[in-house]
């Protein structure tokens, strides 16, 4: 009597061609954002419009692996890489134009890194899921980046340096939260799928 085995699906699936063509996105986006100095309102706006379907594709490729059984371990690194690549362009592309402080680049390109390293330390105890919170904090980060793309001034603009900053403070708040699953976990006192 044979056991049927689970197939393992393909790397070479739509949810990871997804991603794929997210990190290939990433340079276009950079080189529209920077062109001419970041002072072209079509190109500010073309940079917007690639972040938005870069950030889409995001989101579509997770639900498409998680239902079409389409999960691989190239995704699970692909897919986070992928987007910090997005996230950490468009936060250093902004801070070199001067739209953006760099404390704020640094804090999330800090916690960014530290979470990556942290996910290396206790990946043999096991995974550490993504919170409400860091789900929370990925949406305004992307929201706050889209309305600084955007050649937006007076209450608008006033809007984004707001969402930003809330976006900072979960960054921080969850990158503690973080820290301390990832040491329960590696301690063994805390059990997390």
């Amino acid at each position: 009597m044979t056991q049927a085995r689970s197939a393992q699906p393909s790397a070479w699936n739509i949810a990871n061609l997804m991603t794929v063509v997210r990190v290939a996105l990433v340079p276009v986006f950079a080189w529209l954002l920077l062109r001419e100095g970041g002072t072209s309102t079509t190109m500010r706006v073309a940079a917007f419009l690639v972040f938005g379907i870069a950030a889409l594709t995001d989101k579509a490729d997770g639900e498409l692996a998680r239902r079409r059984g389409l999960i691989t371990d190239f995704g699970k690194i692909a897919d986070p890489l992928a987007d910090k690549a997005l996230i950490g362009t468009a936060l250093v592309g902004l801070s070199i134009l001067g739209e953006l402080p760099w404390w704020v680049t640094g804090i999330v390109l800090v916690r960014e890194l530290g979470i990556t390293l942290l996910r290396f330390w206790v990946i043999r105890y096991g995974v550490i899921a993504a919170s409400p919170g860091g789900k929370a904090k990925t949406l305004l980060q992307t929201i706050a980046i889209g309305f600084y793309l955007l050649p937006l001034e007076g209450f608008l603009r006033l809007l984004s340096e707001i969402t930003m900053g809330v976006a900072v403070v979960l960054t921080v708040v969850t990158g503690i939260d973080y820290v301390v699953r990832a040491v329960r976990l590696r301690r063994g006192r805390g059990k997390e799928a």
